[in-house]
């Protein structure tokens, strides 16, 4: 039994931020990756994902309220061979050009920090997925960039690896809850059950957030023995 239930853990809180959650499905057939935004700010809110060969990108939905794209439209999900790469923002890239070089996850997100977007310094989550056909199975991996208690002179950078274990995953997002400044998320990604399906955890995932501040979903899964996968983009802006 996994030790936190990701309803709850949705439901309960009104501005989680910016979600990822890996892991394995109950059945033991997939590897699952979900990531959502949320929104405060019409800046923020005016987004969707979109997804484009080989990778899922944010968009504005209005180009034209569109105000500072820096921080807000970047590539959330890129895929490079066996691996998927999924993160809250530009450090996609960052990590993916790291792989192409022979370099890790970990060189690629030493060299990135949390968001300079003061007074919050929004971290940065990252999360990875190798699969192996082989073995017919995956590894992943969590990451977060943050400050010290708000302090930007220091950026703490935490990795966590992980074994699959069927029906479970992990879930890391940038913030503890809604505030001014928005207190960040602390401690361990938390231990969520998961279902069998793209669209049952899909459903877990837009159903608990905060009808408000949400903006899109983006879930994923991998079959570990053929290597098919089934995505799934929910956008409030339609």
């Amino acid at each position: 039994m996994a030790l936190y239930d990701l309803k709850k853990l949705l439901s309960e809180n009104s501005y989680p931020g910016r979600g990822i959650v890996i892991g394995k499905s109950a059945d033991g057939k997939r590897a699952m990756i979900a990531y959502f935004i949320m929104g405060r700010s019409e800046n923020s809110r005016n987004r969707i994902f979109e997804k484009f060969d080989g990778g899922m990108r944010t968009r504005a939905f209005d180009e034209s309220k569109l105000v500072d794209p820096s921080l807000i439209i970047y590539n959330p999900f890129r895929k490079k061979g066996n691996i998927d790469i999924i993160t809250n923002g530009d450090q996609t890239d960052t990590i993916y050009n790291f792989l192409l070089d022979g370099k890790s996850f970990e060189d690629a997100l030493m060299t990135r920090g949390f968001e300079p977007d003061e007074p919050n310094f929004t971290p940065r989550v990252s999360g990875i997925a190798y699969y192996d056909t082989a073995k017919k199975n995956f590894t992943y991996k969590l990451s977060i960039l943050k400050s010290r208690n708000g302090d930007p002179s220091v950026c703490n950078r935490y990795f966590y690896n992980y074994m699959p274990v069927a029906g479970i995953g992990h879930f890391i997002h940038t913030y503890k809850c809604d505030g001014n400044p928005i207190p960040s998320f602390y401690g361990e990604p938390e231990e969520v059950e998961l279902p069998n399906t793209a669209e049952e955890l899909a459903d877990i995932c837009w159903s608990n957030l905060n009808a408000d501040n949400k903006v899109s979903l983006f879930v994923r899964t991998v079959d570990l023995v053929t290597g098919k996968a089934e995505d799934v983009i929910i956008n409030k802006n339609k």
